[in-house]
């Protein structure tokens, strides 16, 4: 009788789980977009770091970029709130259940407009939680309107041209009080992977911007976000957008130097990468860097600030180490003296 085919070792991170219970459902997102390179990085830093997908919360607000936690840790818990809320139910997670890990999906239009309330509030509380802004500088879902982020002088399909300036998430979240914060392009997959994995182990804010390009709607000469918006086709039912393949944007370059990145459509992106002798604990350098390469037309890329020591929100509040809906009704009701106590100090 032949020997039986000796069957090869399945592969385990460091807590006995294989990749899949790590990935998600097949994205719907279109081909090239930037959001699903996202998705891939989480899956494989989440992986690697041996985070065990039953004690995360995936949240998402509307948009894009609130599809992307349907594409990764299918075991984890998944909530989608309404359009600029997810900070506030986040919020309500991690008081609640201060064993959970949050990661939290936005898009530049979710947080910079709708959401900016929620978001000023969930830095400067510091919540304990890793908030990803996929940056694409329009509404893809909504046939592509120019976003908060969207760059001075960029033009829509039909000719309008934005004479606003750009919100900056990165300094927004520095000066309001959030302890990590970076930025990365979807494509540069080390330094991304890299910044993840550095989230999973802060404790505090991570707000992480990724710029992401639109393969669909940000398609305009000199655009510092965009891919290639493909041919229109005048149909007698009505426009129909032809959207081609397109294949992954990727790019890998030294610290301390700048990067031109081609986009499918020709117009340039211009990253820098921080120095390795940046040091991101120094809050003014870090503003400094952002605003001297803005007036540049540069876009700093790494981990631009960090405050490891600082506290966050649930530590902040002195809440007990069990999840609230696990606590018996004597630690969580005020007995009947402390209510006559409480009464008879109004008197």
């Amino acid at each position: 009788m032949p020997e039986p085919t000796p069957t090869a070792p399945k592969k385990t991170n460091r807590i006995g789980l294989e990749p899949q219970p790590y990935r998600g459902g097949k994205t719907t997102l279109c081909a090239g977009c930037g959001h699903n390179a996202i998705s891939e990085r989480i899956i494989d830093a989440f992986y690697e770091m041996g985070v065990d997908p039953a004690q995360v919360v995936k949240l998402s607000g509307i948009g894009c970029s609130s599809k992307s936690p349907a594409y990764f840790l299918g075991a984890a818990h998944g909530f989608n709130a309404v359009h600029g809320r997810m900070p506030s139910v986040a919020t309500g997670a991690v008081l609640a259940n201060r064993r959970l890990i949050a990661i939290g999906v936005s898009g530049d239009g979710d947080t910079g407009a709708i959401g900016i309330g929620q978001f000023v509030h969930a830095m400067r509380r510091n919540i304990p939680m890793i908030y990803i802004i996929e940056d694409n500088g329009c509404y893809g879902l909504t046939k592509g309107q120019f976003s908060p982020t969207a760059d001075l002088g960029s033009t829509l399909k039909t000719g309008v041209i934005n004479d606003l300036p750009p919100l900056d998430t990165c300094a927004l979240a520095i000066e309001l009080g959030a302890s990590f914060v970076a930025r990365s392009f979807s494509g540069d997959k080390k330094q991304l992977l890299s910044i993840l994995k550095a989230s999973l182990s802060h404790r505090g804010m991570c707000m992480i911007d990724i710029i992401s390009p639109c393969v669909t709607f940000n398609d305009h000469e000199g655009s510092t976000k965009s891919y290639a918006y493909a041919k229109d086709h005048d149909e007698p039912l009505g426009e129909l957008n032809f959207v081609p393949f397109f294949e992954d944007i990727s790019v890998e370059y030294d610290p301390g130097t700048t990067r031109e990145v081609t986009m499918h459509d020709g117009s340039k992106l211009l990253l820098k990468k921080v120095a390795e002798d940046y040091d991101p604990t120094d809050k003014l350098a870090a503003i400094s860097l952002i605003h001297e390469t803005v007036r540049r037309g540069e876009f700093p890329t790494g981990i631009l600030y960090i405050e490891p020591d600082k506290d966050d929100f649930v530590t902040l509040l002195d809440l007990t180490a069990e999840p609230l809906n696990t606590l018996p009704l004597d630690r969580i009701r005020p007995s009947r003296e402390a209510l006559d106590e409480i009464m008879e100090s109004l008197r």
